[in-house]
Parts: C-alpha cells; structure tokens; sequence
C-alpha cells in the first residue's frame, strides 16, 4: 500500500481571515507557518506516510522533501479534485488528505485515520463540533468529490454513500482541533506551546 499526505495550504496573506479580529495579517501569517510545520513535521514522523505532498500556491518555505501541487487559484475543491488524480496518475494508492491548521496533531492519529479506510472504505475525521471535516483517508483511483466548507462533514458521508462506499468516523482530539476562531485561538494560547507564541 502505497499511502501519502496530501496538504492544502492557502496562500500567505489570504489565511486565518476568520481570526482578523484578533491578530494582524504578520501574526496570522506567522500561526499559519507554525502549524503547517506541525502537521507536516507529525506525517513525516508517521510510519505508514510514504510521502508528503502539498497544494499551494507557492512552493517558498517548503522542505524539499515535499511533492509540490501547484495551486492554480480555482476552488480548493477543484484543486484538491486535480490534486487527487495528479498522485493517483504517480501510482498512489491511498491517501490521507489533512488539514494544515491542526496545531495538536499526533502521529498515532494519522495512523488510525488511514488504517480506518483499509478495505476501501473512507474515513473521515469530523472536527470537534461534529460539523466540519478536518482530515479524511481514502484509497485511488476514486470518483470521490471533496466536499469541504460549511458542514462538510455531512456532505462528505452523502457523496461516500452516492459511490456506495462505506464512511467511517475517526474522532481524534488532535484531527479534531482545529484554528478558525477566535476562541479556537483562545484553547491554544491556553496550552502554553512556546510553537504557537503570538503577541497577547
């Protein structure tokens, strides 16, 4: 089984406008950059990611290691479309397509979301309001549509069941907690994680 990461990453300046209320266009730059090094620093340390490929627009900051998908600027559904038939086309077999703002992501959950979509079926990790989908594994070449935005979750079990595929629900507290909020930015000034230091 041949399983990488997929990654969306927005383009600088364009992320977190959600949390403008509270931080400048520096300082949301800068959370992003530290979770995206997060979560990528946790698929390189997991056993089971063969390789880490990353859609965005610009390639400046990313290890080299990393497989770049250029964002052509189209909807991120679109891309994240182009982007799964881009590494089904390279011989991928399965992927495990993760969010890049999940400042509390662990390895060993990685694992259980890809191993939870063995046997064709797709997983899906719900965020902790039970309404957004943060992260989901699922296996090429698939006619799968993404369906992130506003309660993705749910529109993501209804496009599983018109493919007559089985959707299973990984719930995680580290693919469940995600920054889009002030309040979200609130629980993580909370831990204390000297990565995620911004001005008060």
């Amino acid at each position: 089984m041949s399983c990488w990461a997929l990654v969306p990453v927005k383009a600088r300046g364009t992320a977190k406008q959600r949390l403008a209320t509270v931080l400048d266009a520096t300082a949301r730059s800068t959370l992003m950059h530290a979770m995206v090094q997060h979560v990528l620093e946790v698929l390189g340390q997991c056993a089971v990611i063969e390789r880490i490929a990353v859609v965005t627009p610009d390639r400046e900051r990313l290890p080299e290691s990393v497989h770049w998908l250029a964002d052509a600027g189209r909807e991120v559904n679109r891309e994240l479309r182009a982007a799964l038939d881009s590494l089904a086309a390279l011989g991928v077999s399965r992927i495990a397509l993760v969010s890049a703002d999940l400042p509390l992501l662990a390895a060993g959950e990685v694992g259980a979301l890809v191993a939870a979509s063995a046997a064709g079926k797709i997983a899906l990790a719900p965020d902790r309001h039970g309404t957004g989908t943060n992260a989901l594994a699922l296996s090429l070449p698939i006619a799968f549509q993404p369906q992130f935005g506003p309660d993705s979750l749910v529109r993501h079990v209804a496009e599983a069941a018109k493919l007559g595929v089985e959707a299973v629900l990984v719930e995680r507290p580290g693919l469940a907690f995600d920054v889009d909020e002030p309040e979200d930015l609130t629980i993580l000034r909370a831990r204390g994680d000297p990565r995620f230091a911004l001005p008060p």
